[in-house]
């Protein structure tokens, strides 16, 4: 039996995550945290029956007592109650799939906990790879990574010498705006950017797919995760998501996995490494595909990609500004209290504006994210 405590329960990757675990039933989850989908959290904990469940606030927390007053579940609350629910003593692994910076502390005292990490939380890495990793390291900690780009540059690198990767190629959908000019985008809606063409995602997530932020985030993920230098991670379109990563070896081989667009895969992956399981979803038919087609990434338009690679190339705490900027914009978005298009403006502004760090600990992370945000909040 493999105990699961899973850190964002009632996002797209914890409902998926909690499907996979429902179809395995050597799996036995610990402890669920989520935020404010109380009544979500309460069904989740009355099905899966963990020791330690955590609300986002303390009036969560009170709401999801009285719920669950016929149960012996603990309930907790707030970042105390995250951290409590990533050491919990009975956990083998955490799955990290809360959004935002709130990922990073849990992640740093699982590690710590010598829990095994299934990593969904991109900030975690891409403000904090540089403690992170040499932690996991020190810990004797396995990160496995649950993004499905990720996941298949770790299933091709699999009884591979990393020191012969000469370049990882991260694939992209192209998102819903693939092929059009930033003309087009002045008069997108909010509506037009939640269409992903092939995912299935959570709101933030496919607002940062369609401005390929979400790429960007992968590309400084991926420099952490495989230990190669940001140059060598090449971003390739890949229109039919049907190819979701390459590695290419120094002998000009390259390998690459293939599969439906389905999320649970990595996150079956993730939490079985290293056997494979039977999975009820979709498998490819190669008589049905009748093509895989690639094009490069329109950089002049999407604007996210470049000052990813510029963010991450620069290091220090400037990937914490790209990423706080563009967390910002995407939330004013989505409120629709700004245009597509001033996504950009805000991030670049951020990354002009913020001082740099060179070398930023947890706490001055911390710190360039407030700042970052009190500095668009008064411009925007």
């Amino acid at each position: 039996m493999k105990n699961v405590s899973i850190l964002g329960s009632t996002g797209s990757i914890g409902t998926q995550t909690l499907d996979v675990i429902r179809n395995n039933k050597d799996f036995q989850v610990t402890a669920l945290a989520a935020g404010t989908r109380i009544s979500q959290l309460e069904k989740q904990a009355r099905e899966f029956k963990p020791k330690l469940v955590c609300a986002g606030t303390r009036q969560g927390a009170e709401e999801l007592k009285v719920l669950l007053k016929d149960t012996d579940i603990k309930v907790v609350y707030g970042s105390e109650g995250l951290v409590e629910c990533a050491i919990d003593k009975q956990a083998d692994v955490v799955v990290t799939a809360v959004v935002g910076m709130m990922g990073i502390i849990p992640t740093i005292e699982a590690i710590k906990a010598g829990k095994d990490i299934a990593l969904a939380n991109k900030e975690t890495l891409v403000t904090a790879g540089h403690i992170i990793m040499p932690l996991a390291r020190d810990n004797n900690v396995n990160i496995y990574p649950v993004d499905s780009e990720h996941s298949a540059i770790f299933q091709c690198l699999n009884g591979e010498d990393k020191r012969t990767v000469s370049k990882i190629l991260l694939t992209a959908s192209g998102g819903p705006f693939r092929g059009k000019d930033r003309t087009y985008l002045e008069n997108v809606t909010l509506a037009d950017a939640l269409k992903h063409p092939n995912w299935s995602m959570g709101k933030k997530i496919t607002i940062d797919s369609s401005t390929m932020v979400n790429k960007g985030l992968e590309v400084i993920e991926a420099q952490w995760l495989f230990g190669v230098p940001v140059s060598n991670v090449q971003v390739v379109i890949q229109p039919q998501s049907i190819i979701h990563s390459m590695v290419e070896f120094d002998d000009g081989a390259v390998m690459a996995q293939l599969g439906t667009p389905d999320m649970r895969l990595p996150i079956q992956y993730a939490l079985c490494y290293p056997e494979r399981r039977i999975l009820n979803s979709q498998k490819l038919d190669f008589y049905e595909l009748t093509q895989i087609t690639f094009e490069k990434p329109d950089m002049d338009t999407f604007m996210g990609l470049p000052y990813a690679y510029e963010a991450a190339k620069k290091g220090g705490n400037m990937p914490t500004v790209f990423n706080a900027a563009n967390e910002l914009a995407v939330s004013k978005f989505l409120n629709e209290s700004i245009r597509y298009l001033d996504i950009y403006d805000i991030i670049r502004y951020a990354m002009d504006n913020v001082r740099y760090i060179d070398n930023p600990d947890v706490e001055h992370i911390l710190t360039t994210e407030k700042e970052t945000y009190e500095l668009i909040e008064s411009r925007w």
